[in-house]
């Protein structure tokens, strides 16, 4: 049995993380503010504490990271528009709490901290699939921010030998995926639709594509990376390796589909996901499609 900070451990990748490790019979302490979890999510085995780490002073973080053994970082602020409007205050959330628990971490000499990073910094990528060494090329604040996280992680492991893993989710989707706000996945919006027997609305026209991945297979991907005695030092990609466009994910569903505003996206997602398969020995278990079906 571990000792274990979550950040964001009542959000949805979060949450799905404490349950497993709960389950491993390991002892959890949630760090959250609930700007986007919920209450409904919180493993009642975790101790949670209510806390909004843009405000903690450093010493209560170090404090309250006392003989902590691992953490995983999966708290943020995951709204792109909001970054766009209002970069300072986004910056505070996905970037200087990042550099306050990475301090708390060589303070308290964690073994190992795991950091919930974003395929987002790849922007418009140049090569499908993507793999680690594609250009990265952020196309807004939020997406920045992540990356920094990560740039922050490589750093304190070199500058600091802490041991840090970072990895770069793709679309993910499951149970307790946000329902509500600016950044709903696809696959919620379109299940909402199906349960309410409404239209499906698509943006643009429906042709481009995303790898999803679901919220187990990412949790997994968290716990082989913290009993993971290798050593990691740049970021991993975890996607399932293959994408479907918003046409098909809405044929799936059997809906009726209709065509509603444009917007500015990136045409493809798509991972290379070798990497994972090769160092962590992890590999996508859940078929969307099959998810899917079952929901219907």
């Amino acid at each position: 049995m571990s000792k274990i900070i979550v950040t964001g451990g009542a959000g949805f990748i979060g949450s799905n993380l404490v349950d497993k490790l709960i389950d491993a019979n390991h002892e959890v302490t949630i760090l959250d503010n609930l700007s986007t979890g919920s209450r409904e999510n919180i493993n009642p085995k975790a101790k949670f504490i209510l806390k909004d780490l843009k405000f903690v002073l450093q010493a209560e973080l170090d404090y309250l990271t006392k003989d902590t053994e691992y953490m995983f970082l999966c708290a943020a602020l995951p709204n792109v528009q909001f970054s766009v409007e209002k970069p300072y205050e986004s910056n505070k959330s996905n970037v200087d709490t990042i550099l306050k628990t990475l301090i708390a971490a060589k303070n308290n000499n964690i073994k190992k901290v795991i950091y919930s990073g974003s395929c987002s910094c790849y922007g418009d990528a140049t090569s499908f699939p993507t793999n680690e060494q594609d250009n990265i090329n952020p196309l807004s604040p939020y997406a920045l921010q992540k990356y920094i996280g990560e740039e922050y992680c490589r750093l304190y492991s070199k500058i600091y030998d802490i041991d840090t893993v970072v990895l770069r989710y793709f679309n993910v989707y499951g149970p307790r995926m946000t329902s509500k706000g600016a950044y709903r996945s696809v696959l919620s919006v379109f299940l909402e639709a199906y349960k309410n027997k409404e239209k499906f609305n698509i943006v643009n026209d429906g042709t481009q594509k995303r790898d999803f991945v679901h919220v187990d297979d990412v949790v997994n991907a968290n716990i082989v990376s913290m009993e993971t005695n290798k050593k990691i030092e740049s970021a991993i990609n975890i996607g399932y390796g293959k994408n479907y466009s918003v046409n098909e994910i809405a044929d799936m569903f059997k809906a009726e589909k209709q065509y509603t505003e444009k917007r500015i996206e990136p045409q493809l997602t798509l991972a290379d996901i070798s990497k994972a398969k090769n160092i962590l020995g992890w590999q996508p278990k859940v078929k969307l499609k099959q998810w899917i079906g079952e929901q219907l």
